[in-house]
């Protein structure tokens, strides 16, 4: 399976409660939910336990969202890998605000895990996994224009606003661009995994790509900014974004996410700290 822009925005098209909800709540849990997970403690083993829960609740989302399983783990697996390569590497690393450290196995040339680098190097994965999560979540059960209208409202500045609806508009245009670019190239037998050929040539047929890429999203710019002035675009132009009311289901998926952060710190802590106590 591959995921295209297009996939992306018609899971985001679905009828269903979870797509119901406002675009405003949705991106507020996400916030609420991304700073929670940065703001843990960065070696503590609790942190297992709340960012477990916040994964769970998460992934009951999306299935409630009716979003397919095979474009969940695809998404999953093409961002993960950025993740556990930045935590692979904490086991042989010796962190500044540690500082005692105790090796559990010793590798040669020198290399030693330590206990304390693969536990941060854990609770970084976790993390990362947790606020990828939030991120797919958001990103497909609402589409591209209304994240930046639902932005809009929230106080998002009129600049930044004009910059995001732009992006959007001209986004699936860039990629229908690349496609047939590709498209070109596949007719004249270029094949990237192809092992006969040189990978010299390869990285020149890139970069000859990424350049007419370039070149003609310049004179997309180009043309797009003559008919926005055409019809009469300047500094002063305002993004017309219309009223929406909050409803009780906003509210109550707003309180529930909150709950459940509330629940991960407060409650499971104590579940913890009372037998220690004891």
């Amino acid at each position: 399976m591959h995921i295209s822009l297009g996939e992306i925005e018609r899971e985001a098209y679905r009828k269903t409660p979870i797509h119901g909800i406002d675009g405003r709540i949705k991106i507020l849990m996400t916030l609420a939910i991304i700073i929670y997970a940065v703001a843990l403690p960065r070696m503590d083993s609790m942190n297992f336990m709340k960012l477990g829960l916040l994964e769970i609740y998460l992934i009951v989302l999306m299935l409630s969202a009716r979003l397919g399983l095979s474009y969940i783990a695809l998404r999953f697996a093409m961002a993960l890998p950025f993740g556990f390569g930045l935590a692979v590497f904490q086991p042989f690393l010796r962190q500044p605000f540690t500082t005692g450290f105790t090796v559990i196995y010793t590798l040669p040339m020198g290399l030693e895990i330590t206990r304390e680098g693969t536990l941060f190097g854990a609770i970084v994965f976790s993390k990362f996994l947790v606020c990828i999560t939030a991120v797919i979540f958001l990103s497909s059960t609402m589409s591209l224009s209304e994240l930046v209208a639902s932005a809009r409202r929230l106080g998002l500045p009129r600049e930044l606003a004009l910059l995001f609806t732009m992006m959007v508009r001209y986004l699936f245009v860039f990629w229908n661009i690349l496609g047939r670019i590709r498209t070109a190239q596949k007719t004249r037998c270029f094949d990237i995994l192809n092992k006969n050929v040189p990978g010299r040539w390869k990285l020149t047929q890139v970069g000859y790509t990424i350049s007419s890429l370039f070149i003609r999203s310049y004179e997309q710019g180009e043309r797009t900014y003559q008919s926005m002035l055409c019809r009469g675009y300047n500094a002063d132009a305002h993004i017309y974004v219309g009223k929406k009311n909050l409803g009780i289901a906003d509210f109550f998926f707003l309180i529930l996410t909150l709950g459940i952060i509330v629940a991960a710190q407060m409650y499971i802590t104590s579940l913890i700290v009372i037998p220690l106590s004891n």
